[in-house]
């Protein structure tokens, strides 16, 4: 049977509210546990990470305002491919994740987060979020929306391209990062894009918003 015989089961408003409102939620609180162990992931996030531990003491902004500025230029890129609906809900998404991930800050403190649990849970905590993202036709920008497109329109799995992307990104970071932080942002970028890789295939979700 084609995926295209299948019917599509449509999601409700109020269910993309809800996908969209957790779904940041979850992607900011995988970013507060990135913040407190100083690592990094990738796309546009990971250089809004890069760019917070190096400039913090200087300018005081934190991941949410370099997240949101560096994803402005890829909403034309958003538009252009994917609809002025994708381009919205991602919009949305990420005014949601910068404003969550500042909030997050202050909700949230760890005493004492081991690095390597830090890494894990947080890109955990992100894959579930990009996935619930996805899964009704939002993104978080950037890099993310490259790889939607391209699994699109030519079928590549937006997690491996998205991991090829990445291990780009922690290359560039060995220059501003201790070994041993990269070395745990790999780990949690694997477990990020594995999540989305695995979860997230062609055909398999056909629900639609």
């Amino acid at each position: 049977m084609r995926v295209e015989d299948l019917s599509q089961d449509l999601h409700r408003p109020y269910e993309d509210v809800m996908a969209m409102l957790l779904g940041t939620f979850f992607v900011a609180l995988g970013v507060t546990f990135y913040t407190h162990a100083v690592l990094l992931t990738g796309s546009t996030a990971g250089l809004a990470l890069l760019l917070s531990y190096m400039t913090s003491s200087i300018t005081g902004w934190g991941f949410g305002v370099y997240f949101f500025a560096i994803n402005l230029p890829f909403y034309y890129l958003a538009v252009k491919r994917m609809g002025w609906s994708f381009t919205l809900r991602t919009f949305a998404a990420i005014g949601l994740v910068s404003l969550f991930s500042e909030l997050t800050q202050g909700w949230v403190q760890f005493a004492k987060v081991p690095s390597l649990y830090a890494a894990l849970m947080g890109g955990a905590l992100m894959g579930i979020g990009m996935l619930m993202l996805f899964r009704h036709r939002t993104s978080l920008g950037g890099i993310n929306i490259l790889a939607l497109y391209l699994q699109d329109k030519h079928g590549l799995r937006a997690g491996y391209v998205q991991l090829a992307i990445d291990g780009v990104i922690l290359l560039i970071a060995l220059t501003q990062l201790p070994l041993d932080r990269v070395g745990y942002s790999v780990l949690g970028a694997l477990t990020l894009n594995l999540i989305i890789a695995l979860n997230h295939k062609p055909g398999r979700y056909i629900g639609v918003s």
